[in-house]
């Protein structure tokens, strides 16, 4: 690892994690772009944007999204996650991480733009000690549970190929899904990639991907007495053969 510059300023980047929902796989996605410049140029990973001096991060996680992605969303569907300030992130210079979590319903299409050579939807699946993001015949995983923080920074030159993501940014996102899943009991806002209604069935789905287990092993009745108190019921989901099942949405 080469020796940071201690006497160059820092540069704070805004990175963003985009969550949403594929209906018909029912699966969790995680948007990834390719880089099109810098040191990461041509490898794949979250998006991000330079804080400009005008501007709040949050601000710049949501402009983030409209240049690289094409997409407008109003500032409600954004919360921080971390902070990630090891001098190791970068090799030649000083960069500060300020990451963020976007939830997006119904899958918006996406339009590569600034600084973006591909921009895709990952299905998210998972192994015991990590999540893998699939789209086609490319793949990356989170870093592992059994790999400390610090290992991970000590050795980071040896993730610089594309089997890898950019950066640290295999370590955002292990942090992102422990986040998710350690708050599924009592704060779920990973359900809003679900919309502004859903059915408990859509729920179990989505829980079922961080708990690492299929769906039809979450019992619905158990879900319900367990889970139905983070819910408000709003009506009734018609249009379907079948029973209708019933609607939710977050409670405030």
């Amino acid at each position: 690892m080469s020796e940071i510059n201690s006497t160059n300023r820092s540069i704070i980047n805004v990175v963003n994690i985009i969550w949403s929902f594929n209906p018909k796989s029912k699966q969790v996605l995680v948007l990834l772009i390719q880089n099109s410049f810098g040191n990461d140029s041509g490898h794949w990973g979250l998006p991000a944007t330079i804080l400009r001096t005008d501007e709040n991060a949050e601000d710049a996680s949501l402009r983030l999204i409209r240049e690289k992605i094409g997409i407008e969303l109003p500032d409600f569907y954004t919360e921080q996650l971390a902070t990630f300030s090891n001098v190791q992130r970068i090799s030649d210079h000083r960069e500060i991480a300020l990451t963020y979590m976007t939830y997006l319903p119904s899958m918006p299409d996406l339009t590569p733009g600034y600084g973006a050579k591909d921009a895709e939807w990952f299905s998210v699946d998972y192994l015991p000690e990590q999540y893998l993001l699939t789209y086609h015949d490319l793949q990356f995983r989170t870093l592992a549970d059994k790999i400390s923080e610090s290992e991970f920074y000590n050795n980071i030159e040896e993730s610089h190929d594309n089997s890898h993501l950019a950066a640290d940014h295999a370590l955002i996102l292990r942090l992102a899904f422990h986040r998710i899943t350690n708050r599924l009991d009592y704060l779920p806002t990973i359900l809003l990639i679900l919309g502004d209604s859903f059915t408990l069935k859509q729920a179990r789905e989505v829980y079922a991907t961080f708990w690492k287990e299929p769906s039809v092993n979450i019992d619905n009745s158990n879900f319900r007495k367990t889970h139905a108190h983070l819910f408000n019921e709003i009506g009734m989901e018609h249009g379907k053969s079948g029973r209708p099942a019933k609607l939710y949405e977050l409670r405030g």
